[in-house]
């Protein structure tokens, strides 16, 4: 039990350390040193933990979704139709609990690795959501659902960065999800301003 505590201790500080160094810094100029130091962790406790620091970045990242997952699945399971808004308000504020975390993922630190990490659990999750939905309301969907949840996805990483980019939220969360919400029950014509044609 204590090892336990002591390894996910461990565990926190390298991650803090990561995040706080790729801001300041970059990914490319980080050493393994670096993330030790800063951590105040041995390099061979590192090394019991980790390959190398595209390992601990990976680590860090599966933690972010596990947690993102954990938080998203009281919100997408009440609701049989969707729509809601719900998972995508979760999603905001979970932004703003781990922001700087959600930046250098979101920025393509790591040669795109953890943003492609993310982006690929997030559209498989949410074609398996789709899917089921369809299901559930016995419906065929009009467009493939791996290809629906990727749209889906990419418009929420770009707003996901734009939110977690901006020293204050640029909207409230709440106003944010109306906003998508509407786009996604009337489209981008009617959001651009024009009268949807008959």
């Amino acid at each position: 039990m204590a090892e336990d505590r002591r390894t996910r201790r461990t565990r926190r500080a390298l991650a803090d350390a990561l995040v706080e160094l790729v801001l300041e810094r970059g990914f490319s100029a980080l050493s393994v040193e670096d993330i030790t130091e800063r951590a105040d962790v041995a390099r061979a406790t590192f090394y019991s933990h980790f390959k190398d620091k595209d390992a601990l970045f990976a680590r860090v990242t599966a933690d972010l979704l596990d947690e993102l997952g954990r938080r998203l699945a009281p919100s997408v399971a009440g609701s049989a139709v969707g729509f809601t808004g719900k998972p995508l308000l979760e999603m905001l504020r979970h932004a703003r609990d781990e922001r700087d975390l959600y930046r250098i993922v979101l920025r393509g630190e790591g040669d795109g690795k953890p943003l492609r990490m993310f982006t690929d659990v997030c559209a498989a999750n949410t074609a398996q959501e789709f899917r089921a939905r369809a299901e559930r309301n016995d419906v065929k969907p009009r467009i493939d659902s791996e290809l629906l949840a990727r749209v889906w996805v990419g418009e929420q990483v770009a707003v996901l960065r734009w939110w977690a980019e901006s020293e204050t939220p640029p909207a409230p969360a709440e106003e944010v999800v109306r906003m998508l919400l509407d786009l996604a029950l009337r489209g981008r014509y009617w959001a651009s301003g024009f009268d949807v044609p008959e």
